[in-house]
């Protein structure tokens, strides 16, 4: 990633209130084309609801989301699609019944992204499905389950990938692997928010992390930075997440 790149992504004082609860109260980012930026923090401290808003699956209250110069929030989960934003979800939502091959010929199907998409041979190829090409979903373990949920993302060739808690339940081999694949895809020139709990993980692949609590940032950096940062150690690294 350039440092004088031009941020694809921009949110503006973004507020979510669920009743009287502000999940978000005034969080405020970027990211660039080719850079992975964490979201990072303790349970309850916003950092799936940031992805929610971005994604199109809940409106901000208040504040702007803006995608490649357009102002995007509040707009439908598959418009955001078409737009170039796609995003993989803590528990997969594949189609249990369909075959993984069709679950992705969906994706390509109704994506309808503007760049040429991928193969289902090269994904199926790249992310180790090709073995349980022809089999239901239903059929798949959780870690496969998880490479679905990604593999239709990357159909629909983002320019912006949300992924939230891709990590969780993977072990050490499949996350040095998969972490490989998140770095290839930056280097392609995709834009990547990872929202994850699993530290040595966020290092491994992050450009910079932004630290939440209670729906506000509380420190944007690098992570070996955040941890020297007595305000994180307090909320964060001194609780239940410490490494």
């Amino acid at each position: 990633m350039s440092p004088d790149a031009v941020p694809i992504l921009k949110v503006n004082d973004l507020l979510k209130r669920f009743g009287g609860f502000h999940a978000l109260d005034g969080l405020t980012f970027h990211v660039s084309p080719g850079e992975i930026l964490g979201l990072v923090g303790p349970n309850g401290s916003g950092k799936t609801t940031a992805i929610n808003v971005i994604s199109g699956l809940y409106a901000p209250d208040r504040g702007d989301v803006v995608f490649d110069g357009v102002s995007v929030g509040g707009m439908a989960s598959h418009k955001l699609v078409h737009r170039g934003i796609n995003r993989t979800f803590q528990i997969p939502k594949p189609f249990l019944s369909l075959t993984v091959r069709e679950n992705i010929a969906v994706a390509l199907a109704y994506g309808r992204a503007e760049a040429t998409p991928p193969s289902t041979a090269e994904l199926l190829v790249d992310f180790h499905l090709d073995a349980v090409a022809d089999r239901p979903a239903s059929e798949l373990n959780s870690a496969q389950q998880k490479m679905l949920d990604l593999v239709r993302a990357l159909a629909t060739r983002p320019r912006l990938l949300l992924l939230d808690e891709l990590a969780a339940g993977l072990n050490p081999t499949e996350l040095d692997w998969i972490a490989g694949r998140i770095k290839t895809l930056a280097k392609s020139g995709m834009a990547i928010i990872v929202v994850e709990h699993l530290m040595g993980f966020i290092e491994q692949i992050t450009d910079r992390v932004i630290v939440m609590n209670a729906g506000k940032e509380i420190f944007e950096g690098t992570l070996a930075v955040a941890v020297k940062v007595p305000e994180v150690i307090e909320v964060f690294l001194g609780g239940e997440h410490a490494a």
